[in-house]
């Protein structure tokens, strides 16, 4: 052939033999007109590899493992603000509720009929929101099993009226008997109620298991700790509705409970002082815990991460 020295000495390696049968001609043809050129295909032949390696297709995607993960910001604002809508502010101003109605009924701030008429209104208050919430998406034609959701709602419902009967005697006995100031005696309250929330929590796996909520183990025990931190919050801003604590309190120009307020303004305080807190705490944990580390997480999602 009349190969060029270039592609005589390319041929002539025996790395490049094995790769190609023939090589690809290629001719230019002059066109009618001035300096216009083109390639000419009919004489154009392609070259195969000699050999091609077999390799099996598949279509199987392997998923990311969850510590590769990020989960995404909005699913978890979401559900945090369908949280506090449902069960949070319900919370708290069903506890206001409560303790005007023991006031009518003339029980005492440091009486047990007290802690425990304030500890239903916050067990109403959660089952309640969260029943009309679950009836709500049901209506709405969302994926919701009322059954599920009844003895969740009891669950949650019964650690509200743990944290709920506890709040006032632990308030009474940072201020009025330790003689603590407001910041101390809010970050207490918050600790010691939010511990009381847990202990529901754990209490109430048990009592409700016959109706399906998953019983109390190792693999939920973090979740419910998390959730307690965030319910910690909301009752340690909640002592801002205390205007007992006078000036030191803050809070008292945004949540205070002011003797000239009507029932229902008191409430909604009460429910908004429970949904900045919880918010506040809450927001933290969503922004700072990895996918299955964080309570409000994908059941599943939190296994994998506790079995790894």
């Amino acid at each position: 052939t009349n190969a060029s020295p270039l592609r005589q000495t390319a041929l002539a390696n025996p790395v490049n033999q094995h790769k190609f049968k023939m090589m690809l001609p290629l001719r230019l043809a002059r066109l009618p007109g001035p300096r216009r050129l083109v390639l000419d295909p009919s004489l154009a032949r392609v070259a195969y590899p000699l050999s091609l390696p077999a390799r099996p297709l598949s279509t199987a995607v392997e998923p990311p493992s969850a510590e590769t993960l990020s989960y995404p910001a909005m699913p978890r604002l979401r559900t945090t603000l369908e949280v506090i809508g449902s069960k949070i502010f319900p919370a708290g101003f069903g506890w206001q509720g409560a303790s005007v109605l023991a006031g009518q009924m003339e029980c005492a701030p440091d009486s047990v009929n007290f802690f425990l008429m304030t500890g239903a209104g916050d067990f109403a208050g959660v089952l309640t929101g969260h029943m009309l919430f679950s009836a709500a998406k049901s209506a709405l034609g969302r994926k919701s099993n009322l059954s599920l959701d009844l003895s969740t709602g009891l669950w949650l419902a019964t650690a509200a009226f743990c944290s709920g009967t506890a709040w006032q005697p632990v308030v009474n006995l940072l201020h009025d008997g330790m003689g603590l100031s407001f910041a101390p005696a809010a970050v207490a309250t918050g600790a010691a109620t939010g511990l009381a929330f847990f202990g529901g929590l754990r209490l109430g796996r048990t009592l409700y298991a016959p109706l399906g909520l998953a019983p109390g183990d190792s693999s939920n025990r973090y979740a419910d700790a998390m959730l307690s931190v965030s319910i910690g919050g909301a009752t340690g801003i909640f002592v801002g509705t205390d205007i007992s604590f006078g000036a030191e309190n803050v809070l008292r120009p945004f949540f205070g409970v002011e003797s000239g307020m009507t029932d229902m303004e008191g409430m909604v305080r009460a429910g908004m002082s429970t949904s900045v807190g919880f918010l506040g705490v809450q927001a933290v944990q969503n922004a700072a815990l990895p996918y299955g580390a964080n309570w409000l997480d994908p059941p599943k999602a939190q296994a994998a991460r506790t079995a790894s």
